[in-house]
């Protein structure tokens, strides 16, 4: 299982170029399933300038494969404790939410497609699978 985080959502719907949105775009070329973690959906939206392009957005992203918590409180919980264990080796991670996208792709055995520098650093603290070049 994939799952892409928001770093290469929001490159790949602006129509900027990078190594993991060519990988995006395979992956729809090849009809390869992937999942939007339900938080990216989120994160996105709030990004949206205009009514028109709130409803684009909610458009494309309901029309994806989304990715709900299965035990929404064990993945608060390993997301808190990722950035806890983080910051006890001197790791500094970002993004709460960021926490929580990884712990939501450990819980569900998926790879993270991402473009995001904490995912480097979440990596080093648990088996996190990730596709970044």
């Amino acid at each position: 299982m994939i799952v892409v985080d928001t770093s290469v959502l929001i490159d790949y719907l602006k129509g900027e170029a990078s190594s993991a949105v060519d990988r995006l775009v395979q992956l729809e070329a090849d009809e390869t399933p992937f999942y939007i973690p339900v938080i990216c959906f989120q994160e996105i939206l709030q990004g949206a300038r205009s009514k028109s392009e709130w409803h684009v957005l909610d458009d494309y992203l309901t029309s994806q494969r989304l990715l709900v918590p299965e035990k929404p409180v064990e993945l608060h919980r390993e997301a808190g404790r990722i950035f806890f264990d983080g910051r006890r080796r001197g790791l500094t991670i970002r993004s709460t939410v960021d926490c929580l996208i990884a712990a939501q792709a450990l819980q569900a055995g998926a790879t993270l497609l991402h473009n995001d520098s904490d995912f480097d650093h979440i990596a080093k603290l648990r088996p996190l699978k990730t596709l970044r070049d």
